[in-house]
């Protein structure tokens, strides 16, 4: 089952479980890469009760899934701008994970929930694929620090903008999106920073519509401009992370396993400045267990009796030792 948003996939979910016949795993984009592995990896074992996936497009990149059939829910999703249609490639790209060469199913089906999407899903699997015809280019540190001495500024913001609006390019390139790294680089030039280092953490991982995840990169941005050095205590307690019971929880702990996230990318780009990688690591790898105990927790209920997974599960043991 496909649809576009936390809040309907675990709705679906809740829907489809409690008819009782089935058990769902989920995968999104805002899930830990540890995470949705996991969910596909019991998705796909026939020894699992976990016999529907309840999927975001995450499911159309990077995990390995045996899906008979794929059924959207919606062709429509919110882009960050404005709701919108599915393009034919999105559509394509989705409706291609269900009958897999190789896979356990060879042929698969497509279909949706409401019949009026029907006539979208024909035409747009029916339409050829659009050729790729040009190349998204970032620009690179080395041409950022020509703009840079040329104009006499290290201020990251406006030398990147007036790049993006100066930049040439041949028919078969184009500049990628950079909203995210302008506003990356709104942040750190209020800070005493080089500029190698600004443009550093302009790369970073981190999610600019996350307010948390945000927050952390502001926050080791500063004490790195500060004191050269950033201890993952200053900004986080390890041993307080616990079992999400609500969605909101859920989505905090998502958004502090961001931050864990980035605090380790960082430590291999500054490596002396962050210290504690190992901690921050092991900390990451106990956020990914405590939602997956959520997930495991929020299976389907009937009559005060909680369904059981067949497969032993060895999380609070992995916890402690973890916490330890």
């Amino acid at each position: 089952m496909v649809t576009f948003s936390r809040r309907e996939i675990y709705k679906l979910k809740k829907k489809i479980e409690m008819a009782g016949n089935h058990l769902c795993s989920v995968v999104y984009g805002s899930l830990p890469p540890e995470t949705r592995t996991k969910q596909a990896t019991m998705f796909n074992d026939e020894a699992s009760d976990l016999n529907v996936l309840v999927a975001s497009d995450a499911i159309g990149m990077g995990l390995n899934l045996n899906i008979s059939r794929i059924i959207f829910s919606t062709l429509k999703k919110f882009d960050g701008i404005c709701t919108r249609e599915l393009t034919v490639p999105e559509i394509k790209q989705i409706a291609g994970r269900a009958g897999r060469y190789g896979s356990k199913f060879p042929v698969g089906e497509v279909t949706c929930l409401d019949a009026e999407d029907l006539p979208l899903l024909h035409s747009s699997l029916k339409s050829p694929s659009p050729i790729i015809e040009r190349a998204g280019l970032f620009p690179t540190f080395d041409l950022l620090s020509v703009y840079s001495r040329l104009h006499g500024t290290d201020f990251l913001h406006p030398i990147l903008e007036r790049f993006l609006d100066k930049a040439k390019l041949s028919p078969d390139y184009f500049i990628a999106d950079c909203e995210d790294m302008l506003k990356v680089a709104a942040i750190v030039d209020e800070l005493p920073l080089a500029l190698h280092d600004k443009y550093v953490f302009c790369q970073s991982p981190v999610d600019v519509r996350d307010d948390i995840s945000t927050q952390g990169l502001t926050q080791f941005a500063e004490n790195y401009a500060k004191k050269g050095t950033v201890r993952l205590k200053e900004i986080f307690t390890p041993g307080t992370l616990r079992v999400p019971t609500t969605h909101n929880q859920l989505q905090e702990l998502e958004s502090v396993h961001k931050v864990l996230e980035l605090y380790v990318w960082l430590s291999y780009r500054f490596d002396d400045s962050f210290p504690d990688r190992e901690l921050a690591a092991s900390q990451k790898s106990i956020c990914s267990m405590l939602i997956e105990e959520y997930l495991e927790r929020s299976g389907w209920q009937q009559q005060g009796q909680r369904r059981v997974l067949r497969t032993p599960r060895k999380l609070r043991r992995e916890y402690d030792a973890l916490q330890f």
